[in-house]
């Protein structure tokens, strides 16, 4: 225990040196130019923001892949560099497996697989997936953490904050203080792959009544909080879907769909990270889900607003409108920036407003939203900048990474029947009831 104590200091004392100081430059430049009038040079200091996140394993590479994707959190040069970092980095060797295996299963960690395979079958920002097989035939996945995570989040985090605090001094359209607390949270829950464990037993249970959406099985036995073995599910890239024929790319599109929103209105659950890792496809185009750290569970309320919002859009119903962004905590509100709300919502919303077959936007290549996005930061800006709800984080990062895989696929869907669908007959105080009883049953508390 002390020396994991002692292991702890260190690494965080290596994170800070390693990033405090590119940071600390990064500070005093921004700081030049907001208080001396100097010039700052946004690609170079984006291009410095980069160098010094990049050669780091952890958490703000995690970070990175969430604020790419949330519109005008960041400046769009610093978008365009956080989203070259390496997200499949390179995958940890044989002697730290051997550690970390030993440190969670015993010495004897080897004897309790028939087959483990030395080279990572994927890396990621937190951890590697190895291929396994049980005495039994079974097929598994190991996922082990990488060493040193706590101390990286406690720095990432601070160094985040810093990197928040800067870009507030130019831009204070978007207040990051809410933004900062949710990934605090969400990141420190990924840690704890017990934790995801029930996260996965949630989802298996919220979905069982999904034919076409799969979710491995943990493995008790063979994990611990920093090991997570589970089933080995065989899927393909969705990616490589592409090109294929229309039919099949609508029906990828609807089970990802399904996947990702039946939790929400059934529950008031959502898987917060639609990254093309974290799923695949199945022979038969039924989706494989395959991480579970990035989960948010909503208050009812937040989802009821959520429907209150669109019925407020579709009716042009002011008052109901309001009543939705008081419901998920926004103050200040006036008529101006309910218009301006609205402008960014009309937009998320857009392909549920028509009872038709369309795709998810006539566009495809994200240009408009993008206009969208820096038509409501202008006015963001204007009206005095805005705190965003932390819940949004996930919400906008699970709308906008689908909407991606949604253009990617070409698919054309009635995305208004399809919403429709989910939310036939929803009721707050019902969605209470099945998220209590979908959280006890897997030992979450509420």
């Amino acid at each position: 225990m002390a020396r994991d104590r002692v292991s702890d200091v260190t690494g965080r004392v290596r994170r800070y040196a390693k990033v405090g100081a590119s940071m600390g430059g990064l500070a005093a430049r921004a700081a030049g130019a907001r208080y001396l009038g100097l010039d700052l040079d946004k690609e170079k200091h984006a291009g410095d923001l980069k160098a010094a996140l990049g050669g780091l394993k952890g958490p703000l590479m995690k970070v990175a892949q969430i604020l790419s994707t949330i519109p005008d959190v960041l400046p769009d040069e610093y978008v365009q560099e956080l989203q070259q970092l390496q997200t499949n980095a390179p995958a940890m060797g044989w002697p730290f497996v051997k550690r970390r295996m030993s440190a969670e299963l015993g010495a004897n960690w080897l004897t309790k697989f028939a087959l483990f395979e030395r080279e990572a079958a994927h890396a990621a920002s937190l951890g590697q997936v190895h291929r396994a097989t049980g005495h039994d035939g079974a097929a598994y996945a190991c996922k082990l953490q990488y060493p040193e995570m706590l101390s990286a989040v406690d720095a990432d985090l601070r160094q985040l904050r810093l990197a928040f605090s800067i870009f507030e001094r130019y831009d204070n359209a978007i207040s990051t203080k809410q933004i900062h607390a949710e990934l605090s949270d969400r990141l420190r829950e990924e840690l704890d792959y017990l934790r995801e464990a029930k996260h996965m037993a949630l989802y298996a249970q919220m979905l069982s009544g999904e034919p076409d959406v799969h979710v491995p099985k943990s493995v008790v036995e063979l994990s611990t909080d920093r090991l997570l073995t589970m089933t080995w599910l065989e899927g393909t890239p969705l990616m490589t879907f592409c090109d294929a024929p229309l039919e099949t790319r609508n029906t990828i599109a609807a089970n990802m769909f399904r996947a990702w929103y039946a939790p929400l209105y059934d529950c008031g659950i959502i898987h917060g990270d639609p990254h093309l890792g974290n799923y695949s496809v199945r022979p038969d185009f039924g989706i494989n889900l395959l991480d579970f750290g990035c989960i948010r569970v909503f208050p009812p309320s937040f989802v009821g607003a959520v429907i209150d919002l669109y019925n407020a859009l579709r009716t042009d119903d002011h008052d109901l409108a309001v009543h939705a962004y008081e419901t998920w905590g926004f103050t200040g509100l006036n008529r101006e920036l309910i218009d301006v709300l609205n402008m960014w919502a009309g937009f998320i919303y857009a392909p549920l407003m028509e009872d038709k077959v369309q795709k998810i936007q006539e566009s495809e290549s994200g240009l408009y939203g993008a206009k969208i996005a820096n038509k409501v930061h202008v006015a963001l800006r204007e009206l005095g900048g805005v705190t965003p709800p932390r819940e949004f984080v996930l919400m906008d990062r699970a709308a906008i990474g689908l909407g991606s895989v949604f253009m990617h696929l070409r698919a054309e869907m009635n995305w208004s029947e399809l919403f429709q669908n989910l939310i036939q007959g929803f009721d707050v105080v019902e969605l209470t009831r099945r998220q209590s009883r979908a959280l006890d049953a897997v030992g979450l508390e509420h």
